[in-house]
């Protein structure tokens, strides 16, 4: 009787081993998990492979359920050829072939085995990007793949690890009776693409972006002309354009990018981008448009008065997406050459303003730039707004209140610097909260100017924040860093001591860089009427030097 068992065994592991060979495709699915815990909710990484091809998808892919844009990944192992396919929203597809990636690939094969869904698995290890990668193949099922591009000729890839922690590990085999046709790339033909315009393409089709300015001169004339989409004011100083934004998701990411180049202007300039709210009878606008006494008036007690820089009753002061400072010439003076420096094309601005997202989601608005300067080439910027779908970040804020803007965007058409800070009052604004809002901040953005030894942009200044007379933040705003952007300055003057000026500290700001906003916790605001005063011990004027401090707020919280 043990002998007829004995060979009942044999010849069932035959058998076995006989339909192994045989087996046309596979389906492998995968999972994917961090520190042996399975991601929640995740769309399994499909594999189906035959003698000849293999196709790594994902399960939503295969039900028409996934997101765009979609990505596919053939291997065709008879030419050695890795096949990158791509869907987009709009239906239109790009195809991107490499025919030396997989001779490419290079693993240590190791001694360590172990077993995954009852095979036999050997170690291969790699590193990509400074990343240790671990595979576990096996070759008993005959057939090869894996759940990426890397590894797809090693074997059957049962498991993957990056850096130890990081693990795609399959959960089920199927063995198919058929080659499935869809290892087949489609019969439309898509679009053939090199390897950098598919990332290209791909990458950018994963958010949305919204041109605002394409290479727009920002200069000094007696004339500027304005078309049909873009209005320059201010001897062309300030340029406007109107933008349709879509509706933003909650917990979206909003980036705003600014690219810079000189063109004909040496000197490092206050650059500003703004929208201008029309929540009210009178806006900025209005003051661009009709002049500047058509704003309202903050005076202080100084002697002086200061157009449109707080809110009142029936105006909304420019609410400031971006401070940027353009370098000292950067491009039209990159032929004043020093030795061992290879300037920049451009300076390249670019920040989250996630938190303004009220302000611009499905919203027709008027957003502009200005640089101030008397330079009749000036300077040249393009400017973008993008979109990404957020991840696990907390939903953004629902309400949000510009309160002032000191910056004198229309400087060359009669708007007065901010010297308001030289009187013990500085700068008061009277605003409300309305019912049920929570977790209330301000977003506050100060700069100091004053171009001289003695001027507030060369010495520290204290800034006071005081809401309904009761101090609720200080600080003393400084740049130390601003030597690292030396190779944005080409033109920037060179002292005695080794120093180029664009190498000085500053008042919160350096050539060629962003001024960040400072968000500053305002307590436990109760609905109703408040004030809040800025106090900065601003210097005293010498001859006809004299300093000013451009700052701008926004309210900012959430409703509920």
């Amino acid at each position: 009787m043990k002998k007829y068992y004995f060979l009942y065994i044999i010849f069932t592991v035959v058998l076995s081993a006989q339909a192994q060979k045989n087996i046309k495709a596979l389906k492998v699915t995968y999972l994917r998990s961090t520190n042996d815990k399975i991601f929640e909710k995740q769309d399994p990484i499909f594999l189906f492979t035959s003698d000849k091809v293999s196709l790594v998808t994902t399960e939503n892919i295969t039900l028409n359920k996934a997101s765009f844009p979609i990505e596919e990944t053939f291997i065709d192992f008879e030419l050695k050829t890795i096949s990158l396919l791509a869907q987009f929203k709009n239906r239109s597809s790009i195809l991107n072939v490499d025919t030396s990636a997989l001779a490419k690939q290079k693993f240590t094969i190791t001694d360590q085995t172990k077993k995954i869904l009852g095979y036999n698995c050997k170690k291969a290890t790699t590193s990509i990007n400074s990343n240790s990668i671990e595979l576990w193949y096996t070759t008993d099922l005959q057939l090869k793949g894996a759940p990426t591009a890397l590894g797809q000729e090693l074997g059957l890839v049962l498991e993957m690890v990056r850096n130890g922690n990081t693990k795609t590990t399959a959960s089920k085999i199927e063995v198919l009776k058929k080659v499935p046709a869809l290892l087949n790339l489609p019969t439309q033909s898509p679009k053939k693409v090199d390897q950098l315009t598919y990332k290209d393409l791909l990458w950018k089709s994963r958010f949305v972006t919204i041109p605002v300015f394409e290479k727009e001169i920002i200069n000094f004339v007696d004339a500027p002309k304005s078309n049909d989409s873009i209005l320059k004011f201010a001897n062309g100083t300030v340029i406007l354009k109107k933008v349709k934004f879509p509706e933003i998701k909650n917990g979206s990411d909003i980036f705003i990018d600014l690219t810079e180049q000189s063109n004909g202007d040496a000197y490092d300039r206050t650059g500003t981008i703004f929208l201008i709210p029309t929540d009210q009878s009178i806006s900025f606008l209005d003051g661009l448009q009709q002049g500047v006494k058509s704003l309202p008036i903050y005076e202080n007690g100084n002697g002086k008065k200061y157009q449109g820089v707080v809110r009142t009753e029936n105006y909304a002061p420019l609410l400031e997406l971006m401070r940027f400072f353009t370098p000292f010439g950067v491009k039209h003076f990159n032929n004043l050459e020093l030795k061992n420096k290879v300037w920049q094309d451009s300076a390249f601005y670019r920040q989250e303003i996630s938190q303004l997202l009220p302000a611009l989601s499905n919203k027709e608005v008027w957003i502009g730039a200005n640089i101030g300067n008397y330079d009749q080439g000036g300077h040249k910027i393009s400017l973008n707004v993008t979109i990404h779908p957020g991840y696990s970040r907390e939903e953004n804020n629902s309400w949000l209140l510009p309160i002032f803007n000191t910056n004198n965007v229309m400087e060359m058409a009669g708007q007065d610097y901010a010297t308001m800070f030289n009187s013990e009052k500085g700068l008061e604004v009277n605003f409300e909260i309305p019912e049920g809002l929570t977790n209330v901040q301000l977003s506050y953005i100060t700069t100091g100017h004053g171009g001289w030894g003695n001027g507030d942009e060369f010495v520290p200044k204290k800034n006071t924040i005081l809401v309904d007379e009761k101090e609720v933040f200080s600080f003393t705003p400084w740049r130390t860093d601003c030597g690292s952007y030396r190779l944005s300055n080409p033109a920037s003057g060179n002292f005695n001591n080794g120093l180029s000026s664009s190498d000085l500290s500053r008042s919160n700001w350096c050539p060629g860089t962003i001024t960040n906003p400072i968000l500053i916790d305002l307590g436990n605001l109760s609905a109703g009427k408040h004030s809040m005063r800025i106090k900065i011990p601003q210097g005293a004027s010498e001859g006809t030097s004299f300093s000013s401090w451009n700052v701008s707020g926004i309210l900012i919280g959430k409703k509920g």
